[in-house]
């Protein structure tokens, strides 16, 4: 399950590209797999800077914590808060209302990122 329209990285987040507009952020259908039942989400705030390969925050499953890491450099402008009630939408939308953060970033950087295939390729191994 990787859908053909979004960007994604070696650490299993995806982006959903818009031209000039801020990009939806999430992790991918495989990370949500591999963590298990999502309990807890710590997100960074509105207005936070955020550097690629950077953690912006923290997911929490049964199984483990693990970082989250910055897809892309830019500023937060919008963070998902029904995760804080609901993270379980992590599992259950990982690619809809399982999103995490919104991120005004530089086009050419999110076209920088992997494609589909190989995002694919990537995770066969």
């Amino acid at each position: 399950m990787v859908p053909d329209e979004l960007r994604y990285t070696a650490e299993h987040e995806w982006v959903a590209p818009a031209a000039g507009a801020p990009v939806r952020v999430g992790i991918t259908h495989f990370a949500q797999d591999a963590l298990g039942d999502i309990v807890y989400v710590q997100l960074p705030e509105v207005g936070a800077a955020v550097t690629a390969g950077d953690s912006l925050g923290e997911v929490e499953s049964t199984k483990s914590v693990s970082e989250i890491y910055a897809p892309l450099t830019g500023t937060v402008v919008a963070v998902n808060d029904a995760l804080a009630d609901a993270p379980e939408l992590i599992n259950t939308e990982p690619y809809g209302n399982g999103w995490l953060i919104e991120i005004q970033a530089d086009d050419a950087a999110v076209a920088a990122l992997l494609d589909a295939d190989a995002y694919r390729e990537l995770i066969k191994g």
